[in-house]
């Protein structure tokens, strides 16, 4: 199993997938932000919803940056495209 998940992208800061581990937590993440919204949707009171939908997502997009963070190779650093 690699021990990276994902590669550092060449421009920015960040990372993208390079294995099936790290599509597989892409896709989860993305599939749970749906279930989330779609979830607070069936809440009536809208303020409630609200609440919901936004710390949902919130928690799902923290927990899939520090698993990106921990899995990237070199970790995270603002890259030019340049040569580094």
């Amino acid at each position: 199993m690699p021990k990276y998940w994902f590669k550092q992208k060449s421009v920015g800061i960040g990372s993208t997938p390079n294995t099936w581990q790290g599509w597989l937590v892409t896709i989860a993440g993305a599939a749970l932000i749906f279930a989330v919204v779609f979830e607070a949707k069936q809440i009536s009171d809208i303020p409630t919803q609200r609440f919901v939908a936004l710390s949902g997502v919130a928690a799902v997009v923290i927990a899939m940056s520090a698993i990106a963070w921990l899995k990237t190779e070199g970790g995270w650093r603002w890259r030019s495209g340049k040569e580094d």
